[in-house]
């Protein structure tokens, strides 16, 4: 089976995207970019950009899945606020495809790809090219990388996820003093109020 998913690192000024193909458990990235807002004026011409640029990537390469970099808290509101609107942009023109979205936290993402949530974003990109088996045939930006990292992690999170509920549940031993009391309310309705 083929599952497709659309990894995006949201931003105001640069938005990164990554797509990658899951065939029989393996990884391989489709394609690879950034969306670059610095060109517009103000806000609501970046968010329109966004739209068009995520309605045109889930056109072409169909995805099955978005996930998306969750905004890490920062001590400036409106940046905030605007990374905020941007992230809604991707997620709602996902949404209206069908397209369901997860969100996943930075620290999570670097977690998943690299083993350790503190990891540098260069350290995210050199595994992630390891992971997917790729070499860029130029200097690809961080921003890009970050969201091919958001599409992996999601890939991992959910096939630990598949595999959990395809496990037999774990045998576990029954506490004797849990099994009394169940035994003892049973027995004794009219002790216990």
């Amino acid at each position: 089976m083929e599952r497709i998913i659309l990894g995006i690192d949201p931003g105001t000024r640069i938005m990164g995207y990554g797509v990658i193909r899951i065939k029989d458990n393996q990884l391989s990235v489709i394609r690879y970019g950034i969306i670059n807002l610095t060109k517009y004026a103000n806000q609501a011409l970046k968010l329109k950009r966004i739209a068009e640029r995520v309605n045109e990537l889930i056109e072409n390469y169909m995805p099955d899945e978005m996930a998306l970099e969750a905004p890490f808290y920062g001590k400036n509101v409106q940046t905030m606020l605007k990374l905020g609107r941007a992230q809604g942009v991707a997620m709602a023109t996902a949404l209206v495809k069908g397209i369901p979205i997860a969100e996943y936290a930075p620290r999570r993402v670097k977690q998943a790809v690299t083993g350790s949530g503190s990891a540098s974003k260069e350290q995210v990109a050199a595994m992630l090219k390891s992971i997917l088996n790729f070499k860029p045939e130029k200097e690809i930006k961080l921003d890009a990388t970050d969201a091919l990292g958001v599409a992996v992690c999601h890939y991992f999170q959910h096939n630990a996820i598949s595999q959990m509920s395809s496990s037999p549940a774990p045998k576990t031993k029954t506490n004797k003093k849990t099994n009394a009391w169940a035994n003892f309310v049973q027995e004794n309705p009219d002790r216990v109020k």
